[in-house]
């Protein structure tokens, strides 16, 4: 099963917000685009809350949620930009502890801040 958010990016890349792989969910690379107006705020905190919201969205829309997931990737072109989203990243992953892995890297796209990606079980498969 394929999740689509509706981003522009999906179609003109060719690739899914997130792929239902039996038990797991894995959501691709999500930055902080509104993909319903297609635009992105300039502050990094912001854009992380965005990120987690497209992300919470392709979850639910996948029988999952933040509970379930067990690996978070963050990628940042700044490594600075990362401390002040980690009470953001906390209020989603905080209770979960999924491993989780922070890279400095480019983006696709200079306005990009952050991109989050995770992987996570279904509910239904963990019961």
């Amino acid at each position: 099963m394929h999740v689509l958010s509706g981003s522009t990016f999906e179609e003109q890349i060719g690739y899914a917000r997130a792929v239902v792989d039996g038990d797991w969910v894995h959501v691709s690379g999500t930055t902080g685009f509104d993909y319903a107006s297609m635009t992105i705020s300039d502050d990094v905190v912001e854009q992380a809350e965005q990120c987690l919201r497209n992300i919470g969205d392709a979850l639910a829309e996948a029988g999952s949620g933040f509970a379930d997931v067990v690996r978070v990737r963050y990628l940042l072109p700044d490594r600075e930009d990362f401390e002040p989203c980690w009470p953001t990243l906390r209020r989603c992953f905080g209770e979960v502890r999924p491993a989780a892995t922070m890279m400095v890297c480019g983006l696709a796209d200079p306005r990009m801040r952050i991109e989050i990606e995770v992987d996570a079980r279904r509910r239904a498969a963990t019961g």
